[in-house]
């Protein structure tokens, strides 16, 4: 006799309890997806990294900048799941380290941006790059020449804020978007500057001619009017000398210290009014050893005689003679050191001289033996003769 083969089945209080713990279980498998789907795209976006803190310069700098529609992963996550991964378990160090405030500031990236996060929406080979002005950028030579994206662009999204030094902690209250946008503002830490372009081309024995870079070879049309040299320069000077420095700047063999001031952003700090500082064009053909080199050839006007009927052509124009002369002696000028006070005490440029004179002097008093015990009598005589 076969013995039968009776298949035994769970009573129904088991198998209902087996429903229940599967059903229990896969809610909180949904839920812990659920969760972890929520969480990895909160903490992807700009918006997170804005909750810390420490990131506030990060993110109202990065607000202010033409990448402000880039969300931050996107150029600071490689692609990949093992670089996502690794960036996902830097956030969690990086939490723990808010936490216990053992992180450094001001904050560094730990890797420069690589050039594929670039070309995630800038493809070199495929759009024609078109910079503004007159600018001449092959970016594909610089690619065959391994010059990465960020030797020139680093500012692009933060304006440097790192090397300005304006990300400590101390700082992280003052950060709004007033203050990102001041940050963004001053395109010398947005752009690439021309010093940079320079030092990489002398480096690399690379040509540094203006036609190199530029189409329309830098000579303004104000330039090849026949007066300019000798006639309108220096009006033009002085309407704008910050533009004329722009070019003039690398014909100088020293370097131009005259426009150094405190940038807008350490003004904002120090809770000063943002302002540029003001820089005259006859100061400014003093510092200039390109402006100097012209200068100091005695002009046709200063003939044999000259100093005898300065007077006239001085009081005409005494903006043109402070172009190479000061009114007095106040540091070493480049140019020349003959001044108006070598010869005319600035006491006597004063109408009330005479009170603080330590001796008294009458009125219509001429000068005398008396005047040599104190002042050098052949300055004097210059212009003062005995009666």
């Amino acid at each position: 006799m076969e013995e039968e083969h009776i298949e035994q089945t769970p009573p129904p209080r088991t198998r209902y309890r087996l429903y229940k713990y599967l059903t229990v279980a896969l809610f909180f498998i949904v839920i812990f997806f659920s969760l972890g789907l929520v969480g990895v795209e909160t903490t992807s976006s700009s918006e997170f990294c804005s909750s810390c803190h420490e990131m506030k310069p990060e993110f109202y700098t990065w607000k202010a900048s033409t990448h402000s529609e880039v969300d931050c992963v996107n150029c600071h996550i490689g692609s990949g799941t093992e670089e996502y991964t690794k960036a996902k378990a830097n956030g969690l160090l990086q939490v723990y380290k808010k936490t216990t405030q053992t992180y450094t500031a001001p904050i560094q990236m730990p890797k420069e941006i690589p050039d594929e996060a670039c070309e995630k929406c800038h493809n070199m080979n495929l759009r024609e790059v078109t910079p503004s002005g007159d600018l001449i950028i092959p970016h594909d030579k610089h690619m065959e020449q391994d010059v990465e994206c960020i030797q020139c662009h680093s500012g692009v999204a933060h304006g440097k804020i790192a090397e300005r030094k304006v990300t400590f902690k101390s700082d992280y209250d003052k950060w709004d978007t007033s203050l990102g946008k001041s940050m963004m503002s001053e395109k010398k830490f947005t752009s690439p500057k021309m010093e940079e372009c320079m030092d990489c081309h002398k480096a690399r024995n690379v040509t540094t001619e203006c036609s190199a870079c530029h189409t329309s070879n830098m000579y303004p049309e104000s330039h090849t009017k026949e007066d300019f040299k000798l006639t309108s320069h220096g009006s033009l000077a002085k309407d704008d000398v910050q533009e004329c420095n722009d070019c003039h700047k690398y014909m100088s063999t020293k370097e131009i210290t005259l426009f150094n001031d405190l940038p807008a952003y350490t003004q904002y700090l120090r809770d000063q009014k943002i302002q540029s500082k003001q820089v005259s064009s006859k100061d400014y053909a003093k510092e200039n050893t390109f402006c100097k080199d012209c200068h100091t050839q005695r002009p046709e006007s200063h003939e044999k005689g000259f100093i005898k009927k300065h007077g006239p052509a001085a009081n005409n124009n005494e903006e043109a003679c402070l172009t190479c002369h000061d009114l007095q002696k106040n540091g070493k000028n480049e140019i020349s050191n003959i001044t108006c006070n070598s010869c005319h005490p600035s006491s006597h440029e004063n109408k009330d001289w005479r009170k603080t004179h330590p001796i008294k002097v009458a009125e219509g008093a001429k000068v005398s033996e008396t005047c040599y015990l104190c002042h050098n009598e052949q300055k004097c005589q210059s212009c003062h003769k005995e009666d």
